[in-house]
This record gives C-alpha cells, structure tokens and sequence, in this order.
C-alpha cells in the first residue's frame, strides 16, 4: 500500500505547491483511488509532478461537503471519466463558516461544494456506512461519544430555519484493508477523532494500524487556556492506542507541536507531496 499526499497546508520536501485543504493518492492491491481533491486544480498539478498519472484512478472518496476537500473534483472529472466517486448524499449541502459578526453582511462564508459535482454522471451519493469490496469501506457516526472540538462552533448549515451549527452527517471515513493490516483515513474528523475511533472500535473490534487524519484543532487567533487543555487531553487519549497517527491540514502546526510533545513517535505530520511510510 502506498499513501500520498498530493496537497495540504504546508511546503514538504518534494517542492509540491502547498495550499490550505487536503488530498491523498492510495494505491492498494486492486485499486488506485483518492480521498479528496483540495481545494482546486493544485492537486492535478502535484500528482504530475510526482509523476502518478491520474487517469488511472478508479475510485475518489469525498470525505465531507467542503471547498477545500472537493475544489479539484471538476477539473480530475474532466480528466478521469470512469472513476467512481462517492459521498454522502447530504454533502452537497449548504455549508458555512461564521467570520464574526464584524464583517456584517459578510458574516457567513460559504465553504460548501461546487453545486456541479452533484451532477456527474459517476457521482454515487450514499447514505451511512458503505462496503465497496474487500478492501475499501466507508463508516459514518451513529452517536457521538466525545465533545465535538471547539473550533467546530463556527462551522454552520444554512437552513430554512437560518444558520444552525453543522451536525457533520454529511462526513464519513475510509477504512483500507490489506491482508492483517487496516488503515483509517479521515479528512478533517469534524465529528472528533475520538468518537471516530470509538466507531471505528464498535465496527471492527480492534484499533486501526495507521490514522491519516486532520484533527480540525487549527486556529487563526490566539488559542486560550481551555483550547490548549483540550488539544493535550485528545493527545493524552490517543496514546492509550496502539494505533500510529499521522496528521495534517487542519490540525495547525501549533497543535500539532503540542499533541507531538505527548506522543513522540506515535505522531507524525504529512506535508504536501510527503508519501507516508507504512
């Protein structure tokens, strides 16, 4: 199994362009996929630069119903017409984030996807949990088990009733499979890496081998005592796993040097073009 990054926040050794949003290139024993596609055209760009050839791809994931995760999705469709591409039916929502009231009419950012991609022929909308064979399957949250992170709280869905804050159904998350060996890979774990894993536990009776994950800890301002506390309690969890972490985007680097202090070795970053080695 090889694991890819073709683009995330920040520059890796490869010199693949950087951008903020989140895209990997998966070869297994039967397939070549991707789980998302960034936030534009930049991950067509960084596969060619790293010479994986894009056409040869069968199956996309998209994990969740944001710009920065499904931004490339047009451009791979004009490229790729045969790969199957799947997401929760709810994913082509009406998606938000809230930059505060100060920016008055321009409070509410759409961040949803392009309107588009509902209409490609080799879209497949699913709904909840989905096997798409022996080596490939798909798991949403029943119930939480965790708080969500708080820098979720911004994130919102525009309904008839106004902006009501995201309940994230529209996510789910891709489990690989390769002999005695599984690999969990999340996009941004909006519903919380650690109700993720408690899932993931209820499904499959054991612990991944390999999280690839985004944590959604990232911030632009100053994070406060309660936001750092929360941040070292969800790394403090995940040590009491066997299970080794790889972690990116929306994570933040400042997090991450946190959660990395607690965890050592079990935590690693993926920067855009690194190749996770597993």
């Amino acid at each position: 199994m090889r694991i890819i990054n073709l683009v995330e926040n920040t520059l890796g050794a490869s010199g693949c362009e950087f951008a903020h949003g989140l895209s990997f290139y998966i070869k297994t024993n039967k397939h070549k996929l991707l789980m998302d596609l960034g936030p534009s055209d930049i991950s067509l760009r960084n596969a060619k630069m790293l010479g994986i050839d894009l056409k040869e791809v069968d199956t996309v994931v998209l994990s969740h119903g944001h710009y920065d995760h499904s931004g490339g999705i047009i451009p791979f469709a004009n490229l790729n017409k045969t790969a199957t591409i799947y997401m929760q039916d709810s994913a082509d929502g009406e998606y938000y984030a809230d930059d505060g009231a100060d920016l008055g009419e321009l409070r509410y950012r759409f961040i949803g996807i392009d309107k588009r991609i509902s209409e490609l022929p080799n879209l497949k909308k699913i709904k909840g949990d989905y096997k798409i064979d022996d080596e490939l399957s798909l798991f949403t949250i029943k119930e939480r088990t965790n708080n969500l992170p708080s820098t979720n709280k911004r994130i919102l869905k525009k309904t008839k009733d106004g902006y009501l804050r995201d309940d994230f159904k529209h996510e789910h998350y891709l489990v690989l499979s390769e002999g005695d060996k599984n690999v969990l890979i999340s996009g941004c774990a909006h519903n919380g890496i650690l109700s993720i894993l408690d899932e993931y536990k209820a499904l499959y009776n054991s612990e991944p081998d390999l999280v690839v994950s985004g944590f959604h800890l990232m911030k632009k301002v100053d994070y406060n005592d309660e936001e750092i506390e929360e941040i070292r309690h969800i790394a403090k969890e995940l040590t009491s796993y066997k299970t080794k972490f790889v972690t990116c985007h929306c994570t933040g680097l400042y997090a991450f040097e946190i959660m990395k202090e607690i965890m050592g070795e079990q935590l690693d970053y993926a920067h855009s073009g690194d190749e996770i080695k597993f």
